[in-house]
């Protein structure tokens, strides 16, 4: 009902940008105040938002943790575009065999920029667990994640002596509500370093440390990092769809656990079953414009998933797509969080929340605060969210695709 409003009401929209950009402008002053005369400095918080008060959002891609250098941002965006040239301009143009190689060739780059530039970004908006969730109708948003994620610990028997391995583990968020939940150990591993610091940082001061911890590295080589039979469980979180090959992923994971282990995880697939047609051009323009906000080689389907493990040493004992009831009268959809819900706490995710913060990054950054390149990073990612909504509606691609598999 709300996007409906939002939809039907541009004329308002337009008038409140009058009052954001003076916002804005007072917001700017403030942190200019707060720069000079505040002695506080930026700290995390495992236990709150980060990025929670006027003063932390002005660090946002910018600050201790932080692997880019403030002048290093619009040059990665700019470079992460080019793996994309055409998206949302051509349609077609970046799912040709060449573009997709391209970007499969140059994955490990792609994948590491990517998340040096909107890690920040997910967790000002999203929180530590970066990853959508079926909900339950008179479910909050951080309860349908919570589940999501527990759910994964039971089909993979997760037990407080487990040793288990999280691929793409992000900042850490579902590992550590996993190991809350289970006692078990866990190892993640990520491509990237900045989440590695971040991740580390937070499984600290919960007192996890001895428990969970991060490494950078890459799960298409995950010999380098552990000995076979290393782990009693894996699981992965709208990750592997990152991967470039898929067979080498799922061959690696089969490598690092002990025979008759379980692999479960969310992935991100388009639904041939369900309406994807890939010659239709607005389907494949929501593809296309999926990937680019996600950084992905390309999508698959369920399909590809089933043959991929199969091939890699892997029984399939269940796979289904988690959201298959999406517009159930029982269900709130995976995708409402990006348009609906105008509360306090999810205001962040809606479009408006979107607009508010891409014209707060924007005067940031033209008052030099922000890096320059962080304005085009927030677009990039407001483009993708109306890309997923659509998709979501339309019901051709979903992001909880759930597979349970058995190494043999």
């Amino acid at each position: 009902m709300i996007s409906a409003l939002v939809d039907a009401a541009p004329s308002t929209i337009h008038q409140s940008f009058l009052v954001l950009g003076t916002l804005s402008i007072v917001i700017v002053i403030h942190l200019l105040f707060s720069r000079v005369f505040s002695s506080g400095s930026f700290k995390r918080d495992v236990y709150n938002k980060t990025f929670n008060t006027m003063s932390q959002v002005a660090s946002l891609l910018s600050n201790p943790d932080s692997v880019l250098s403030r002048e290093g941002v619009k040059a990665s965006i700019l470079g992460y575009e080019t793996l994309f040239a055409g998206a949302r301009n051509n349609v077609g143009k970046t799912s040709t065999a060449d573009s997709i190689e391209h970007r499969a060739k140059e994955y490990q780059t792609m994948v590491s920029s990517f998340y040096d530039l909107v890690t920040d970004f997910y967790e000002w908006g999203w929180g530590q667990s970066f990853h959508f969730a079926p909900r339950l109708v008179g479910e909050t948003f951080e309860e349908s994640m919570v589940r999501a994620e527990y759910y994964l610990a039971l089909r993979t028997n997760i037990q407080p002596d487990s040793k288990v391995l999280d691929l793409g583990c992000g900042v850490g968020g579902p590992m550590r509500n996993i190991h809350q939940f289970t006692g078990a150990d866990i190892t993640g591993i990520t491509i990237n370093e900045y989440q590695v610091r971040v991740g580390n940082q937070y499984c600290a001061q919960r007192g996890f440390d001895h428990k969970c911890r991060s490494f950078q590295g890459d799960f298409q080589n995950l010999s380098e990092k552990f000995e076979p039979d290393s782990f009693d469980a894996a699981y992965a979180i709208e990750a592997t769809c990152h991967s470039p090959d898929r067979r080498v992923c799922f061959q690696q994971v089969s490598r690092c656990l002990k025979k008759g282990a379980l692999f479960a995880a969310y992935d991100w697939v388009v639904l041939p079953e369900r309406g994807y047609d890939s010659n239709n051009p607005d389907h494949v323009r929501i593809k296309e414009g999926i990937e680019v906000g996600n950084g992905l080689p390309t999508l698959a389907t369920t399909q590809d998933i089933v043959n991929a493990l199969e091939d890699s040493g892997f029984e399939v004992v269940d796979v289904f797509d988690a959201n298959k009831d999406v517009h159930s009268d029982h269900q709130i959809p995976w995708y409402s969080t990006l348009y609906g819900s105008f509360t306090l706490k999810g205001f962040r995710m809606t479009r408006l929340g979107r607009i508010c913060t891409h014209t707060l990054v924007s005067t940031l950054e033209f008052f030099r605060i922000a890096p320059q390149g962080s304005t085009r990073v927030s677009s990039m990612l407001n483009a993708t969210a109306l890309d997923l909504v659509e998709a979501g509606r339309k019901e051709i691609f979903t992001p909880s695709l759930l597979f349970v598999a058995r190494k043999k």
